[in-house]
């Protein structure tokens, strides 16, 4: 059997066997066998910190379609909940974060027992893997993180983090220095852990454009990026400035170090082709609408972006698999990209 993992074989720049696919978001709401879990083990915070837990639902998306990647179940908010804010899911609503003031910055301290949970599942996880597959660990991306900090959830668009850009660049600064601190241990842990592959969910970084992309965004990832290469060479690592803009686009990938650049299903092809791909591989792309739809719109997108970029592409969505996405219809996509080409 041949033991090579695809997914590294693109990062690496090799030409894989077949183009490897994972899915962002695939273990969750969509997999009937996620929500029998969910139903009985109540929380998603309990589900995400429970090592048992975490490693089946991670695994549950692996047992069902032949994925070339399994990504931890966990949330980018278990840093800031590791620094000592208080985290919560409410049913109907998400995340709630302890927001994070001038008055209590500075008590901010990274805990890494708070998340010792996670680099367990990550152990479970890797010695349940089959050998072709590839681990992936994950954090949000210091702006993303801050913006969640600071605001404490997504209701009002960060409406306040992004005040903080022009009215406290200083505080905002202090608390992207602290987050790139503890993102910093917390990968560190998981590759010590098992995991092959890091991403960094940079998800709201459309929020902001230009110098002050520059300074949120792409310096922190810089940075963070630096710091892993500097203790992890081997490690590839996938950065995702969703809805950035084409110039940022470009920026972020020639600017932070990344090995691979995941986009979202906004950005168009060809600009990508031409003045993204010629740098890094890249990832993704498809509309998770499509995947809802399934059929001939969804494979023959899928042809598009694989005549577009080729073989040394790493297929997945443009941002997470929804809820009503159909189980058959993730099926149907992985068949037809491991088929493609050959």
């Amino acid at each position: 059997m041949n033991n090579r993992k695809p997914m590294l074989d693109v990062l690496q720049g090799r030409e894989p066997a077949h183009i490897p696919v994972w899915l962002m978001r695939q273990a969750g709401r969509y997999l009937p066998e996620y929500r029998s879990l969910r139903a009985t083990a109540g929380s998603f915070l309990t589900m995400a910190l429970t090592p048992a837990l975490a490693t089946e639902i991670t695994l549950q998306p692996l047992h069902r379609f032949d994925l070339d990647a399994a990504i931890l179940f966990a949330d980018i908010l278990l840093v800031p909940m590791a620094l000592g804010s208080n985290l919560e899911f409410r049913e109907g609503e998400g995340p709630v974060l302890q927001t994070t003031t001038t008055n209590n910055i500075d008590n901010l301290k990274y805990d890494p027992e708070k998340v010792g949970s996670v680099f367990e599942a990550i152990r479970r996880v890797k010695a349940a893997l089959p050998a072709p597959k590839t681990l992936i660990g994950f954090c949000g991306a210091p702006w993303t993180v801050a913006c969640y900090m600071i605001d404490g959830n997504s209701k009002n668009n960060f409406a306040v983090a992004k005040s903080w850009v022009k009215e406290q660049p200083q505080l905002l600064q202090q608390l992207i220095e602290v987050l790139i601190d503890a993102s910093e241990n917390y990968l560190s842990s998981q590759i010590e852990a098992g995991a092959e592959v890091l991403q960094i969910f940079d998800s709201w970084a459309g929020l902001i454009a230009g110098d002050d992309f520059h300074s949120y965004v792409i310096a922190p990832t810089r940075e963070l990026v630096s710091r892993i290469k500097r203790k992890y060479p081997h490690i590839p690592l996938i950065g995702f400035p969703r809805e950035a803009n084409e110039s940022d686009y470009a920026a972020y990938i020639r600017e932070t170090g990344v090995d691979a650049m995941s986009i979202d299903h906004g950005l168009d092809l060809q600009f990508a082709k031409r003045d993204l791909q010629i740098i890094k591989p890249l990832q993704g792309n498809l509309d998770p609408a499509l995947l809802v739809q399934g059929g001939i719109a969804m494979t023959d997108q899928l042809n598009v972006i694989f005549s577009t970029f080729g073989k040394k592409h790493i297929a997945n969505l443009g941002h997470g698999v929804v809820p009503q996405t159909p189980p058959d219809h993730v099926a149907q996509m992985v068949e037809h990209i491991h088929r493609f080409g050959i």
